[in-house]
């Protein structure tokens, strides 16, 4: 769990920590933390102040302050909180996302919740991990998504993984009528976690082709990156039991 302490005797450790990074020639990550209890907000603020290469840059505590901060501050990584009292986490990233591409939101959670999960993804969260999370692991996810990377908590994906491997029946659906068979195989691969050369290597294809492929199952499942159209099958699939 995280520690709640506050750095007592370091004020501005935020703009200090940022500043000696800036003067070594490294840009510092700029995040936004949202969530509507303070005490949360200023545990993660303590824990994110402790690494030079990050400055909190603002916070929100509802829905619309997040997605007007947003565009005021221009983050390069939200910290959200999925439930917000005038709205969901989930929308706010969908309309952050929408207006700024380039940001990547982390989505936190106290509950392992497939559909939210999915919601996420799709609304083009980067990551989605629980509160239950270690401060070193939540300043290590800050920074994997800000390298433009995907994460998921271990658990949660699990889970998603277990559903998708459970029932392999899949709801009549536009977009996934449009694959190929070839694109089915990959997108069913992609969905249990393999790289394009594992599925490579499985399909006796060069990894080159397989990212043909990918790059096709994107545009006809009108996604943007491998993780929401993983989350677009398993929302589509369903149990065979």
């Amino acid at each position: 769990m995280w520690s709640w302490q506050r750095l007592e005797g370091r004020p501005g450790v935020s703009e200090t920590s940022g500043e000696q990074t800036e003067r070594s020639g490294v840009r510092p990550t700029r995040v936004m933390l949202v969530d509507d209890h303070d005490i949360v907000r200023d545990g993660i603020r303590a824990l994110l102040e402790r690494a030079e290469d990050v400055v909190v840059c603002a916070e929100a505590a509802t829905m619309r302050q997040a997605v007007n901060q947003a565009d005021r501050s221009l983050p390069d990584v939200v910290v959200m909180d999925v439930r917000l009292p005038d709205g969901s986490g989930i929308e706010a990233t969908r309309e952050i996302r929408a207006a700024h591409p380039d940001v990547r939101v982390l989505m936190l959670t106290s509950f392992a919740d497939d559909q939210a999960l999915f919601a996420s993804i799709l609304a083009g969260a980067a990551g989605y991990v629980l509160k239950q999370i270690n401060g070193e692991d939540l300043l290590r996810a800050v920074r994997t998504v800000a390298r433009g990377e995907s994460l998921l908590d271990a658990a949660v994906t699990s889970r998603v993984l277990e559903r998708l491997r459970t029932g392999k029946h899949l709801l009549r659906d536009e977009r996934l009528a449009r694959l190929s068979p070839q694109e089915e195989r990959i997108l069913q691969l992609v969905a249990d976690g393999l790289t394009n050369r594992q599925i490579g290597v499985q399909l006796g294809l060069a990894e080159k082709t397989v990212k043909n492929y990918m790059s096709s199952v994107l545009s006809k499942l009108r996604v943007g990156r491998r993780a929401e159209a993983a989350a677009y099958l398993a929302r589509h699939t369903i149990d065979e039991n």
